[in-house]
């Protein structure tokens, strides 16, 4: 496992196509946020590859961060672990009413190794060809 440190956020690369992303304690995430993380995965991933979001800390986005978040064609998939309801909650409006050029594929967990297995699972099955369950 590697980590690296953005402007924003901490990114562990826990396999060559797996990822954890912790942002910062309080941060607002804007456009050029985004797309420095978007150029981060893309150098440091192996398409298509997947993402577990560990929403330990209280952040937020503005418009256009939410818009162009996580739009890129290499995510397979993504997991995000909250830990209460209201992080739960406002992950799932994020996710379903926000419009964006692709849609996410995202399932939600309540601890970090669930969500990993789940992330290990649906990689294993993108390489197999296996997509009725993604």
């Amino acid at each position: 496992m590697s980590t690296h440190t953005l402007s924003f956020a901490k990114i562990d690369i826990l396999q060559p196509d797996i990822a954890e992303v912790v942002v910062n304690e309080g941060v607002e995430m804007n456009l050029e946020m985004v797309n420095e993380y978007h150029r981060f995965l893309l150098a440091n991933l192996k398409a298509p590859f997947s993402l577990l979001i560990n929403k330990i800390n209280s952040y937020s986005y503005d418009f256009q961060a939410q818009i162009n978040l996580a739009v890129l064609k290499e995510i397979n998939v993504m997991a995000v672990v909250t830990y209460s309801n209201v992080t739960r909650h406002s992950t799932q409006m994020l996710s379903s009413s926000i419009p964006r050029k692709l849609d996410w594929n995202l399932q939600i967990f309540d601890d970090k190794n669930s969500a990993l297995a789940w992330l290990e699972a649906m990689q294993t099955k993108m390489k197999q060809g296996i997509t009725e369950f993604l």
